[in-house]
């Protein structure tokens, strides 16, 4: 029976439930249950259809949420699947990563009026999986070929968003990626825990089967240089991301034990993949047993104390400079991470790193206080005279965060611009680079980011790049339209 709209007076706002931590943290297993249909119903059912949709404007995609929902709650569930993926590539990975809490829901209406958000990021993810049990996601069918087309550089969420609108237009796209799986981060970076590594599996292989040619374990600057891939291509795309950790400065910084924390997620999920990792047999890139220290308070961080966690740390701390209500991580993973047995100790940072050079022992970090606004409007940390104070340690992650590499070196492209932050200088009206035909997109041109934003600029790269490649061969109505 379809539910009525505007329930959210009379009905509570209820999340799909989530495995007891005890029971949770033995294993790399999503953590939230799926919604029953009635459930998901009820729940969609809450939405108050308000004439401005703070919801959907908040959303970098701008999905068309207050109708989707309101489509959920009369039962018209492949309907409104339909409308969530019109605008989205992957809506059951942004259903299960997105910060709702900074997005979307943070900015439902009835959240602000005391009624408790929406559960919008959760019947998402319900949609589209139901979509895929009920076989209402269709192979990708390319539109009429074009003869001409586009090379992709990096398979993770822009590049994917990238290669699935360009074959729908026709075009023959090849994806190059320098790991020997498809989805980037997707399924390097981010845990089984929070997203399932099938559930990405299943996208790239829909693209596969649809003809996007996926060239693996393929380096740019190794195996051809961008200027061979311009040759070879009408139309190239650089969506790297940005791999290159910052580095911890402090003393001992550079001892066995302490790891980049992008280095020890990889090792993690390739295990889980079932790949044999020789740093993590050897204990090199494994928690088991040791006294974990996560330095950082974004995401990433997030990610590496659930992960130690999870491989069975002796205890896991992360520090972060400073306090809960100013990291850039979400707060629903941190609240996660607690319930897990994490300590976060806020307004701390590392003053050195100690034991020998030839493996760790510890940390000493100092005490913090919020002191006067730096350039951005955030309060700068100041160290307290004598707050200093040790944690035991033999491994340290850090997950500081991430730089672009150098592209123009590492591409043999030393004409490819790039801002004072080695990100790709692209323009913002049509995404292309300072090289004609060269279009970028992702964290390679605004920095790490969201994977939302990441799918947003992939859309955005394909219909330019569409654009570009149809003024290439003259078609009149889209020169006029430019």
């Amino acid at each position: 029976m379809a539910e009525r709209m505007l329930k959210f007076t009379t009905v509570a706002r209820k999340t799909p439930e989530k495995r007891a931590a005890e029971a949770r943290s033995g294993d790399f297993h999503e953590i939230y249950a799926d919604f029953i249909d009635a459930k998901a119903n009820e729940q969609a059912s809450r939405c108050s259809q308000c004439g401005v949709p703070f919801c959907q404007t908040h959303c970098p995609l701008h999905n068309n949420i207050p109708d989707w929902l309101r489509m959920t709650a009369e039962g018209r569930l492949e309907e409104a699947y339909q409308l969530s993926q019109a605008t989205n590539s992957m809506p059951e990975v942004c259903g299960r990563i997105c910060p709702q809490d900074r997005l979307c829901e943070g900015n439902c209406v009835i959240e602000q009026s005391g009624h408790g958000t929406v559960t919008i990021g959760s019947v998402e993810r319900y949609l589209t999986d139901k979509a895929w049990e009920m076989g209402w996601v269709k192979p990708l069918v390319a539109g009429q070929a074009r003869g001409q087309s586009a090379g992709i550089i990096g398979a993770g969420p822009a590049g994917l968003a990238a290669a699935e609108m360009l074959r729908e237009q026709g075009y023959d796209v090849t994806v190059y990626d320098r790991h020997d799986r498809a989805g980037g981060l997707l399924i390097y970076g981010i845990p089984s825990f929070k997203l399932e590594k099938d559930v990405v599996e299943r996208r790239t292989q829909r693209l596969a089967d649809g003809g996007v040619i996926f060239k693996m374990n393929f380096e740019v600057g190794r195996d051809a240089s961008l200027a061979d891939l311009r040759e070879k291509h009408d139309a190239v795309l650089i969506a790297t991301g940005v791999y290159a950790a910052r580095d911890l400065v402090a003393p001992g910084a550079g001892s066995r034990g302490v790891v980049p924390a992008l280095d020890y997620l990889i090792a993690s999920n390739r295990v889980g993949l079932g790949d044999a990792v020789a740093a993590y047999e050897t204990g090199e890139l494994n928690a088991a047993g040791k006294d974990v220290v996560v330095v950082g308070g974004g995401d990433t961080a997030m990610d590496c104390v659930r992960t130690a966690v999870r491989q069975g740390a002796t205890s896991v701390t992360c520090l972060y400079r400073r306090d809960k209500a100013n990291m850039p991580g979400s707060l629903r993973e941190v609240s996660n991470a607690e319930e897990e047995g994490v300590t976060f100790e806020w307004l701390a940072a590392p003053r050195s790193v100690l034991g020998e050079a030839t493996g760790v022992s510890g940390v000493r970090a100092i005490r913090m206080r919020l002191g006067a606004p730096d350039a951005s409007g955030r309060q700068s940390p100041e160290e307290i005279e004598g707050g200093d104070f040790e944690r035991p340690a033999q491994l340290v992650i850090k997950a500081l965060g991430f730089e672009p590499e150098n592209l123009p070196e590492l591409f043999a492209a030393p004409d490819l611009k790039t801002t004072r932050w080695g990100t790709v200088k692209a323009d913002v009206r049509h995404q292309m680079t300072n090289l004609d035909g060269v279009f970028a997109a992702g964290d390679i041109v605004r920095g790490a980011s969201l994977v939302v934003w990441a799918i947003k600029d992939g859309r955005d790269a394909a219909d330019a790049m569409h654009r570009y490649l149809q003024a290439k061969v003259g078609a009149p109505a889209l020169i006029a339209a430019e």
